[in-house]
């Protein structure tokens, strides 16, 4: 018989499940916790173009991975990483070429 807590365990470590069992991007190890944010961007650029599992754009997988990290982390993410993070999404941007609130005009 199954323990009574086991459903509630999944549940609670469903992204730790995501992250070490599906067709994800293979990332540098430790990539989350570099404190330059233009490295981990450019790390997340390498291993999104280098996927062959994944399923948008390179710019979109890496931009995902990214996200899903912020939000797995929740409440326990410090201001300070928050901040690392947030500034490699922007950096992630840039290299991609999609600077954010800017569009591209049909002259441009």
């Amino acid at each position: 018989m199954a323990r009574q807590g086991a459903k509630s365990d999944e549940k609670k470590n469903w992204s730790k499940h995501v992250t070490e069992h599906s067709f994800t991007l293979s990332l540098e190890p430790s990539v989350f916790t570099w404190d330059d944010p233009r490295k981990k961007a450019e790390s997340l650029k390498r291993s999104a173009e280098e996927s062959t599992f994944r399923k948008t754009t390179p710019f979109q997988s890496a931009m995902s991975m990214l996200n899903f990290y912020i939000n797995r982390t929740g409440k326990k993410l410090k201001p300070e990483r928050k901040r690392i993070l947030e500034q490699a999404k922007d950096e992630l941007r840039r290299l991609y070429g999609k600077l954010k609130g800017k569009k591209k005009s049909k002259n441009e």
